[in-house]
């Protein structure tokens, strides 16, 4: 029997980014405070710090998010309000900001999301992306039922709105910083 789709690493692989008019530190101090990601992100509303010194690797943010009817509308996705809580796994002002959505156990999963700084002229380049390697308990839920041809859908369909999700934060922390 071939492998599904959910046993091949890595499921996603998404970056995309931006010249943003400001020093690397002005837009660290921006994207890292999570509670503030409801002015930017495509689904989280914000949330609060749940553990740990705020911003810091081991700290733990637990993040509200919603998500549309219409999003991917066929799969067995969370739709409406949810929670999850995330561990952030580096904090290098200036330089990186990353963190990976945990188990309902608590325990960090291969699912890491990332904003990366670099200096550019009188500005920098924000990276934002996410790399799931191996399914997390969420994708093993969305997809244990669904036939290998609904699978490469689901994974081709959810990697396009990632996409689009991504470049919309990009956008969105753009203008957020630089005031439009």
């Amino acid at each position: 029997m071939p492998q599904s789709k959910t046993t091949k690493a890595p499921l996603f692989r998404v970056r995309a980014d931006i010249r943003v008019s400001a020093s690397p530190g002005e837009v660290y101090a921006v994207v890292s405070d999570m509670p503030r990601a409801a002015e930017w992100s495509a689904e989280c509303r914000g949330g609060t710090w749940v553990s740990g010194a705020p911003a810091t690797v081991g700290s733990v943010f637990r993040g509200r998010n919603h998500r549309e009817p219409d999003v991917v509308g066929w799969a067995p996705v969370v739709r409406g309000d949810w929670t999850t809580d995330a561990e952030v796994i580096a904090a290098e002002p200036g330089r990186v900001f990353r963190w990976a959505i945990r188990t309902k156990a608590g325990t960090a999963q291969d699912s890491v999301w990332s904003f990366e700084l670099a200096a550019a002229g009188s500005g920098c380049v924000l990276t934002h992306a996410f790399h799931m390697g191996t399914a997390t308990e969420g994708i093993r839920s969305i997809t244990a039922e669904m036939t290998e041809a609904e699978q490469r859908r689901f994974f081709t369909e959810w990697g396009a709105k990632l996409e689009r999700d991504i470049t919309a934060t990009l956008e969105r922390i753009k203008n957020v910083i630089e005031k439009r």
